[in-house]
């Protein structure tokens, strides 16, 4: 479900972006006819596109183990960019316009940003085979250091019924709330390992 919402996301911020990025370039090329061409044919996808990207950010960010200041600055770029594109459109505001553009650009910027440091962090965690260094690396933001954290709907692993193996296909398949990891058996294996030793049952 997680995914089918963040794949959603991605999908409404691109064509948001898209619509915007076209609709400031007529403005500022004065192409005040075809401007109000693409506003009467896009009215109606627009409220869509931007109702699901405003509901979809909203969950997602619910399931966050902790929102960075990255984020933040991310949801303030777009509340600001909203008014002053409605006002720079209904006027005519060429200024204003672009500064929504300037603000909605630099949001989604922020965005790819911060997906390569995810997937950065992930090919880090490639290169790790010892089950305490990944448990770290990628369990402990949702679990917890002593797996009892329950951020996003990460289970207590300290009362977890599942055996190593369990654990391990929970970890390469994902399950419920929690996605699937991308790591080797033998990774999975170790961290399983981890939490049978050290978390399971303390």
């Amino acid at each position: 479900m997680s995914e089918i919402l963040a794949l959603t996301h991605r999908i409404s911020v691109t064509l948001f972006f898209l619509i915007y990025v076209m609709k400031t370039i007529l403005l500022l090329s004065n192409k005040q006819d075809l401007l109000q061409k693409l506003t009467k044919i896009t009215k109606v996808p627009e409220m869509i596109v931007s109702a699901l990207f405003l509901i979809t950010g909203v969950y997602l960010m619910t399931q966050l183990p902790e929102i960075k200041a990255i984020t933040w600055i991310k949801v303030v770029l777009v509340l600001a960019s909203i008014p002053l594109a409605i006002i720079g459109f209904k006027k005519g505001n060429k200024i204003l316009a672009a500064l929504s553009l300037l603000l909605i650009t630099a949001s989604y910027g922020l965005g790819e940003v911060s997906k390569k440091k995810r997937e950065k962090g992930e090919s880090v965690a490639s290169t790790v085979n010892s089950g305490s260094e990944l448990y770290t690396l990628i369990c402990a933001s949702c679990h917890g250091a002593d797996g009892k954290a329950g951020l996003s709907g990460a289970t207590d692993l300290s009362k977890t019924m599942m055996d190593a193996a369990a654990i391990k296909q929970t970890v390469i398949n994902g399950k419920a709330t929690m996605p699937k990891v991308e790591m080797s058996e033998g990774q999975a294996l170790a961290v399983a390992a981890y939490v049978e030793a050290n978390i399971k049952g303390k």
